[in-house]
């Protein structure tokens, strides 16, 4: 014959409503806090704005285009050289045309752009020393990964631009 059991509802473990409750509401509030922390964060330390206007920026476009395209029908070899000296580093870029000539009478500006923060941006405008081969310096920059962007004017006119990843130690 089969006996039937009745569990006394005075023992056993029970967990009664309103504490599953209270753990329900304390664990998403404590998720949306951590949620709201965070998104508070990202936004507070970068807004994701890159240009003012895109509008703008992409009327610019067709422009940039050419003048990629002139860039690289003139077939320039530039050659760059950071060196660290002390806390800053040395720059030295030459550039010669597409007979091998030297490039001369350009305003030069290199800009060391760092991958985490616009702040900790470095630039440096170039001299010419010797007849195409522009030199300068950075006081201080933090050892790290950098993106290093030449520019080059004659005048009012962007003859050269380029951006190349550089480790410095």
């Amino acid at each position: 014959m089969a006996t039937t059991r009745y569990m006394d509802n005075d023992s056993g473990f029970r967990i009664p409503g309103r504490m599953v409750l209270f753990c329900l509401i304390g664990f998403f509030g404590l998720i949306s806090i951590a949620n709201a922390i965070m998104i508070w964060l990202a936004v507070s330390s970068h807004t994701g704005v890159v240009v003012g206007s895109a509008y703008k920026a992409g009327g610019e476009y067709q422009s940039e285009i050419d003048t990629a395209r002139a860039q690289a029908a003139r077939a320039w070899a530039v050659e760059a050289d950071v060196t660290r000296a002390g806390e800053g580093a040395a720059l030295d870029v030459t550039i010669r045309d597409a007979d091998g000539a030297p490039v001369f009478g350009l305003a030069v500006t290199v800009r060391l752009a760092s991958n985490v923060t616009a702040d900790a941006d470095a630039v440096a405008t170039l001299s010419e020393g010797e007849v195409g081969r522009y030199r300068g310096a950075f006081e201080t920059v933090a050892p790290g990964s950098w993106t290093l962007m030449i520019d080059a004017d004659r005048g009012d006119d962007r003859v050269y631009h380029s951006e190349n990843r550089v480790m410095l130690r």
